[in-house]
């Protein structure tokens, strides 16, 4: 297979980074399509910020116990939450590894957790720092590690589950939403579940996943047709052997990174089987999808809509606009995409759900904003014009665009002119 070209490789950093960066297109468009893919999997510099302060785990425990401090706690996690998410919004827009970011995004997505019901933003950074490095590691591995952790235990109330009152929060969402889905189990099974992972709870002294053998039903328990003295992690394995795990994350992927219909089975089987047969390595998985048919057809460019992220950070990562004074973490908030601030457990819809009355009139607001300017080249010698690389204004719509343009382009000369009607126009919308 030959070399990419400028328009698969535009359209593979579009699909897989943040923003369709010049100098990324143009290293890729020399590439193969798989060394392009090799390229992005190797490339993982976890190189982070610094973190704002953030109150340790025994100040809040303190704190949690006492009825009358309930205001100071959601002072406090109402501030560090604030925090914590320019903390993230400042790497989306400077990491040298978007890939890995967008994927720590997926997962932050498929096991959200927020700080408005944790309420504890040092063991929000922990657990995105957890799945940062499992990203593109092995996806049995991070859901062990994400029934473990101590923003989940908060999140689901499993800190809190015991053998005489088993929480059937985390079992109910484990299920639904992390592996097998809706309809491949009886309610049993989830309350079976829950009895499992009782005495699962957080180290009160260091904030750490902690078992408490006193608190956990040890009694013999039924769960998917099998019968044994199960505990968590035996749930866990039982579902990884489950053939819908494997597919929930495929069709994920799917609508990730091909469009937002609903996929093709046989596809899907495919994907999933690969990814299962693999033991749940995540870039074999990954390989497939972007290496597939699909991902490269034509009729697939433009079917996906951006995301807030997408769409805002993804535009400052591609072009040399200035940011002015906008919490852009706030606004994100706003546009229904806040980090950390998930709707509900089931994390953001995405695709068509992007687009709302209010949120249409926030992007559009945004874009306006980012490209307001002197338009006029020769008065604006300082303008983005002269930080952009030097294109046609064929190159240019290539570039920016995933399909043409919808509304009418100035007539009158000016990249800077001609970029802004870009961004401008709906087709900046997709990718």
């Amino acid at each position: 297979m030959g070399k990419l070209g400028f328009e698969d490789a535009r359209h593979l950093v579009s699909r897989t980074g943040i923003g369709s960066e010049w100098e990324t297109i143009v290293r890729f468009q020399n590439l193969t399509r798989q060394q392009a893919i090799s390229h992005l999997f190797n490339n993982q510099q976890m190189n982070m910020p610094a973190l704002p302060q953030m109150s340790p785990w025994p100040k809040m425990v303190q704190l949690r116990g006492n009825m009358r401090r309930k205001k100071m706690i959601k002072r406090i996690s109402r501030t560090e939450g604030k925090a914590i998410q320019k903390w993230w919004v400042k790497h989306l827009l400077d990491t040298k590894s978007p890939f890995l970011e967008r994927m720590t995004l997926f997962w932050h997505n498929h096991f959200p957790s927020s700080i408005e019901k944790t309420t504890q933003a040092s063991m929000l950074h922990k657990q995105n720092l957890m799945l940062r490095k499992n990203a593109l590691g092995n996806f049995g591995q991070m859901l062990h590690n994400v029934a473990r952790d101590p923003a989940m235990l908060l999140y689901l109330d499993g800190y809190v589950s015991t053998k005489e009152e088993p929480n059937e929060n985390f079992a109910r969402e484990l299920l639904e939403l992390f592996t097998i889905g809706l309809g491949q189990y009886h309610e049993n099974d989830m309350r079976e579940a829950a009895r499992a992972f009782t005495g699962w709870g957080i180290n009160e002294h260091n904030g750490l996943y902690r078992f408490n053998p006193q608190q956990h039903d040890s009694g013999v328990k039924t769960f998917l047709g099998k019968r044994g003295n199960f505990k968590g992690e035996d749930i866990i394995n039982i579902l990884l052997q489950h053939p819908k795990t494997a597919e929930t994350i495929a069709k994920k992927m799917w609508r990730e990174f091909i469009n937002i219909s609903n996929p093709d089975p046989r596809v899907i089987n495919h994907w999933a089987a690969t990814f299962r047969n693999s033991g749940y390595d995540i870039k074999t998985l990954l390989n497939q999808v972007l290496n597939s048919n699909e991902f490269w057809a034509p009729q697939n460019r433009g079917a996906l809509i951006k995301s807030p992220i997408e769409l805002t950070i993804g535009t400052l990562r591609t072009l040399p606009y200035t940011l002015r004074r906008v919490d852009l973490a706030h606004n994100l908030n706003i546009m229904g995409q806040g980090v950390f601030a998930h709707p509900s457990v089931k994390g953001w819809s995405g695709g068509k759900n992007w687009i709302s009355t209010q949120s249409i009139l926030r992007r559009n607001s945004m874009m306006t904003n980012l490209t307001a300017g002197n338009l006029n080249e020769r008065k604006n010698r300082g303008g983005i014009a002269s930080k952009m690389p030097d294109v046609s204004p064929e190159e240019l719509h290539q570039w920016l665009l995933a399909i043409p343009p919808l509304q009418q382009m100035p007539t009158e000369p000016g990249k800077q002119r001609l970029t802004r009607a870009f961004v401008l126009d709906p087709a900046y919308q997709v990718t």
